[in-house]
């Protein structure tokens, strides 16, 4: 059997491996350690594993994973998603759909803490869903839009999907952060867009909510004021070159752990709790990055990825239409695998086409990450539509589905826009480093 043959295989096999839901890094680890030792032998396959291991348990630029990841969990503990949802509530639950348009900005204002899209839906489905019960929102629009406001934790930097698409291609951390930053805000904007159209259209989804004064109103933006610090001190400070990505990453965690303490609600049992959950979410990429580091020379060895340029060179769509080809395959294998997955799995394959086309790589990794949060919400995977179901058992899937159609569709425009002008992408990155 050829190389390229037993590249296919080993594809087909990882692809089962996940269908079969065994861990992601398990199922890479089997494929990519079998796959080395078959085409280039054990002592080739035992030597990568010990060093691909130490070199990236050394590496010091991901530091910025748990350091990201505990700041948004001692957020999340110390009630500073529910103080961003507040005072969005307070500026503009009163108009209709309000209280759903509050939600978006609070999954994005979450997002910017924790980097996180799982954590973005669960966090902000428990604070606002009862609110928008209790005002008798249709299920479908409230579900809907916290499902889809949480995928937005993964393009607002800090994005975990920005600093593995950058270990992996071997790109700036801090570029990516900022071509994150205008993107976020423009799908951020799409989505309340979007609410708007739909309570337009149909006034029974979303009726509006209570009014509130002015007082209440300053006392709620006062109330957002440690989270928007965060913001400013983590990628304002990126963007003014005051810190690099890892400094920004350990300023912002130290941020929120003094406030949590100043304020009392950072005792001993929350911070625990807080940096436990951070230890096995760290643990869990951190598998599926030396994973990816064993199943990278495995498709190497069989030259797949020389095999998919030449097949995409012969189909002669041009560089917009294969970067556009290469997109509808994320969509695709978003419908079925989980993104890290996708990213492990796909970028050995078609970020060295993406090179040769002369693409930007910063550009293409926003496209990507974008694509990636569709998957996010796409049956019938749809792990945020799933974590959305936990938080509203009351609510059946197919209707969480059908909210979440809407909200899918602004993420192609959205995608589309991106695609048309990358200078949105690229302005912010562009002008830090000249």
């Amino acid at each position: 059997m050829s190389a390229g043959a037993f590249g296919v295989a080993g594809i087909a096999i990882l692809l089962a491996l996940l269908m079969l839901r065994v861990p992601v890094a398990f199922a890479m680890f089997l494929v990519g350690f079998i796959g080395i030792w078959i085409l280039n032998g054990w002592n080739a396959a035992m030597g990568l594993l010990g060093s691909e291991t130490f070199t990236l348990a050394s590496n010091p630029e991901l530091v910025i994973i748990p350091l990201f990841i505990l700041m948004g969990n001692v957020a999340s503990h110390t009630g500073m998603s529910r103080q961003l949802y507040d005072a969005a509530y307070a500026l503009i639950g009163q108009i209709r759909g309000g209280l759903a348009s509050a939600t978006v900005i609070g999954c994005g204002g979450f997002a910017a803490l924790s980097g996180s899209s799982v954590a973005s839906a669960l966090t902000m489905g428990k604070v606002s869903l009862a609110e928008m019960e209790r005002f008798e929102y249709d299920p479908r629009l409230s579900t809907g839009v916290v499902a889809a406001g949480g995928t937005l934790g993964i393009l607002i930097p800090p994005s975990t999907g920005f600093v593995i698409y950058a270990i992996l291609t071997e790109q700036s951390i801090g570029r990516l952060f900022l071509a994150g930053v205008l993107p976020g805000l423009l799908l951020l904007a799409a989505f309340v867009l979007t609410i708007t159209l739909m309570c337009w259209l149909r006034p029974a989804f979303g009726p509006a909510g209570p009014s509130t004064t002015m007082a209440q109103k300053r006392r709620a933006m006062l109330g957002a004021a440690p989270i928007l610090t965060v913001i400013m001190l983590t990628i304002g400070g990126i963007y003014a070159g005051f810190f690099s990505p890892t400094e920004a990453a350990g300023v912002g965690a130290g941020f929120v752990i003094i406030y949590g303490i100043a304020i009392g609600k950072l005792g001993p049992r929350a911070f625990w709790a807080a940096c436990k959950d951070s230890i096995v979410t760290t643990a869990t990429v951190m598998l599926i990055l030396i994973a990816a580091h064993m199943i990278n020379p495995f498709l190497a060895l069989s030259h797949v990825p020389s095999f998919v340029g030449e097949f995409l060179a012969a189909l002669d769509l041009g560089v917009t239409g294969t970067l556009i080809a290469i997109l509808f395959v994320y969509m695709v294998l978003g419908c079925f695998l989980e993104g890290f997955a996708m990213l492990v799995l796909t970028l050995p394959i078609f970020f060295p086409v993406i090179v040769e086309l002369g693409i930007d790589p910063i550009w293409f990794g926003v496209l990507v990450v974008l694509t990636l949060e569709m998957g996010l919400i796409s049956p019938p995977v749809g792990i945020n539509v799933f974590i959305v179901k936990s938080v509203a058992p009351g609510v059946e899937l197919g209707q969480i589905f059908r909210g979440v159609l809407p909200f899918w569709l602004a993420m192609i425009v959205t995608l589309a826009t991106l695609i048309a002008f990358p200078q949105i992408s690229l302005i912010l990155p562009d002008t830090m480093f000249n």
